[in-house]
């Protein structure tokens, strides 16, 4: 085991500490107050809120940080390695120097002190210099262009921080305002870490674990959001903002990988030997590993879709939900990198090296590919899409507003990396004596989750039809919607009281229709055994099937046609019943006179004319005559919703004599038309009368309205007559618009 100058102490302040948390989380939990035990982990940029209770989950998280930052403060103060400090030059020292400079200067940042603008410039020069040294002390190990690369990425990010940094003191939003800048502020350091990592890696004067930890730190400024925040309402917590102040907590990464950075300057470090190589492999099997992820991405790749998982899943939520741009937009380049095949590349150069650690890295890194891919299929994700659509193309996840699946299932995806992992750990991994249980049980338990997902692999995400196209089209529509029968049946399991199970938005078409199938197959089948073991009611499943099951279908076409044949029936009896009404002979001779041949009906009988549009037509239901109401553009006749009625219509030039005989009502109003164009109808049920003006005269009206019932012997067993006649008023005055009840 190796020792270090200060190990004791940084063991010992580590321990002091967590030991402090911890007692500061029992005293939580006595007094109910969490404000000490969070200001002392989660530091002075957390919220606390009133609501926040020492429940224990939060308290055993808080503990779980701490520890964490006892890790990092034990690696950041132990120092190098004892012994005397390696000479490697005065430019390492100096690298050394500026490097543990840093170091304290972010200790010094994390105090809770109200630092001015001005504290931030005292950074500016010790980062400058870091930037010149690595490319100086790295001139044996590097290429030239990765030393360019490290020296101009750290410049620029010096200059990056300098611009924040004058512009909070000026109050001015610059990098706000403008989208080219706020990316180059978010990517200035990642550049610059990716390049000293780069560099490092190739280095030996560097650990493998210093590296490591270098990655950590980079994929923690990505999961870290920056300007981000989370709203809550008034004594409502945050959980968002929660999960925010986590993440910030353990922000200790970077500055291990500089005080690592700096030990492993004045340590000895082991002398790294050539990694060891499996033996080449016959190529069948090796083919088969770097083809198989190829397969799922050309088949998404015909349909036009070069991506993994889309939009429309959990993880591509929780991202873009809880943690910052960067890692947003590296997720979207992951997804279309998996998309297009790339995961072929790296198994490519695993099977080419052979060495065990870039195998076991690939296998690792398939295998956490498989189980997000595993992660977005099993889990149902919102549809609902707020604004516009970030990063992926409208076109092909957005439909009628909301977010839609496109391409095959992400469980082929998986199921490809897991068969090239476990193809790659068979080829080429560690022999049986260096092969540990760990990798045993690792190995099985990817065989086994294999096998529990494959029967679930052919679920692909296929179409799913929208809230917005399972409605009815309406009557203004340019072009309807047509939808499939297949189609039509969907829809109607998204709808509630329909006798068969209940399926969500999201679910795809194929899995709906699928169920629908088996439905079928029992409905057709007609067991009554298996109806009794699933607990069907069989005549319950007859209209929802009918558009998919031919045999429901044959059952609801007979009883519509049986429907058909009785409505025939009585219609047939209205229009003999209509036929054997008597015909009025009018005494003076009309304008004009129809007779309708066919019977008319309402839908709650009511007939009314609507000429005054800009007035809102509001038809008096209960006249004192019981028959017929007129107001300004508005004539309404009352009758009986559930009989027939034969009806004359009749209009005259000059008043026609007053008819009473054979009619229980005759009633006689004044009428204004505005528009010269009097026609009764209903529009729920389609009913429209002749027009009663007198060649589209306009003006005023008076309309006489004769009714009687008609006693029938057929189904209907009556009938209603009227009879409307309609002439011009003989004046203009009001007297004109009286009513006059001849009969009631």
């Amino acid at each position: 085991m190796r020792r270090h100058r200060f190990g004791g102490i940084a063991v010992a302040l580590a321990a002091v500490y967590l030991a402090a948390v911890v007692g500061l989380g029992v005293i939580a939990m006595m007094t109910g107050d969490i404000t000490p035990v969070w200001g002392v982990v989660i530091g002075q940029y957390g919220f606390v809120s009133e609501d926040l209770r020492p429940w224990w989950w939060l308290l055993v998280l808080l503990v779980l940080i701490a520890a964490v930052q006892a890790w990092a403060y034990w690696q950041v103060l132990r120092g190098r390695e004892r012994g005397e400090p390696v000479q490697r030059g005065g430019e390492v020292r100096l690298l050394r120097v500026a490097l543990y400079l840093n170091v304290g200067y972010n200790l010094v940042a994390r105090l809770p002190i109200p630092y001015g603008w001005w504290f931030w410039l005292v950074g500016v020069p010790l980062q400058l210099a870091v930037a010149w040294l690595f490319f100086r002390v790295l001139r044996d190990t590097a290429p030239r262009w990765l030393r360019l690369l490290v020296l101009v990425t750290g410049i620029f990010s010096v200059l990056v921080n300098l611009g924040v940094t004058l512009e909070w003191a000026l109050g001015a939003d610059l990098f706000i305002r403008i989208p080219a800048l706020d990316w180059i502020e978010q990517f200035a350091w990642p550049l610059w870490m990716v390049a000293v990592l780069l560099a490092q890696a190739r280095d030996p004067r560097w650990s493998g674990t210093t590296v490591r930890v270098g990655v950590i730190a980079l994929v923690m400024s990505f999961v870290q959001p920056s300007g981000i925040i989370g709203f809550g309402y008034v004594n409502e917590i945050s959980w968002r903002e929660l999960f925010l102040d986590a993440i910030g907590a353990l922000s200790f990464f970077g500055l291990v990988w500089w005080a690592r950075s700096a030990h492993d300057l004045g340590s000895v470090l082991a002398p790294s030997s050539r990694p060891p190589r499996a033996p080449a492999r016959r190529w069948p099997l090796p083919v088969v590993a770097i083809t198989l992820p190829l397969l799922p991405a050309v088949v998404n790749l015909a349909h036009g879709v070069p991506f993994w998982l889309g939009p429309k899943n959990a993880v591509w939520n929780v991202l873009r939900e809880f943690t910052s741009f960067e890692l947003t937009l590296a997720w979207y380049v992951l997804d279309l990198l998996v998309g297009v095949g790339v995961p072929s590349l790296l198994i490519l150069v695993a099977v080419w090296r052979r060495t065990y650690r870039l195998t076991r890295a690939t296998t690792l890194t398939l295998f956490f590919l498989a189980g997000v891919a595993v992660v977005s299929a099993s889990t149902t994700a919102d549809s609902s899409l707020l604004g516009e659509l970030q990063l992926y193309p409208s076109g092909l996840f957005v439909k009628d507003g909301t977010l839609v699946s496109a391409g095959i299932s992400p469980l082929w995806y998986g199921l490809a990396l897991t068969g090239s992992a476990l193809t790659l750990t068979i080829l080429y991994g560690a022999p049986p004596a260096r092969r540990t249980r760990r990798q045993v049980l690792l190995v099985s338990l990817a065989v086994a989750v294999t096998l529990c997902f494959i029967p679930a692999a052919d679920q692909a995400r296929g179409p799913v039809i929208t809230a917005q196209e399972c409605d009815p089209p309406e009557r203004w529509e340019l072009e309807p919607r047509e939808l499939t029968a297949e189609q039509k049946f969907v829809c109607s399991l998204r709808q509630p009281d329909r006798g068969l199970r209940r399926f969500s938005d999201t679910t795809p078409d194929q899995v709906v229709i699928a169920y629908g199938r088996w439905m079928c197959e029992l409905y057709t089948r007609d067991d009554p055994r298996e109806l009794a073991r699933w607990k069907v009611n069989r005549a319950a499943l007859t209209y929802p099937l009918a558009g998919i099951c031919p045999r429901a279908a044959a059952v609801v076409n007979a009883e519509r046609a049986e429907q058909d044949r009785e409505l025939a029936e009585m219609q047939a009896d209205a229009q003999r019943m209509c036929d054997a009404t008597p015909h009025h002979r009018p005494r003076v001779k009309p304008a004009k006179a129809i007779r309708m041949k066919e019977p008319q009906w309402t839908d709650y009988g009511v007939l009314q004319t609507y000429e005054d549009e800009e007035a809102e037509a509001v038809p008096d239901l209960d006249p004192g005559n019981g028959l017929v109401s007129t107001s300004s553009g508005t004539l309404t006749v009352l009758t009986h919703s559930d009989f027939d009625i034969c009806v004359t219509v009749e209009t005259y030039s000059r008043r026609p004599p007053v008819e009473t005989k054979g009619w229980d009502k005759v009633v006689e109003v004044g009428y204004r038309s505005p528009t010269g164009e009097i026609v009764l109808t209903d529009s729920l049920s389609g009913t429209t009368l002749p027009d009663l003006s007198l060649n589209g005269r306009s003006g005023r009206y008076r309309i006489r309205v004769h009714y009687a019932w008609f006693p029938w012997k057929g189904e209907e067993e009556a009938g209603q007559r009227l009879l409307i006649m309609a002439y011009p008023s003989p004046g203009d005055k009001d007297g004109d618009d009286k009513e006059i009840v001849y009969r009631r």
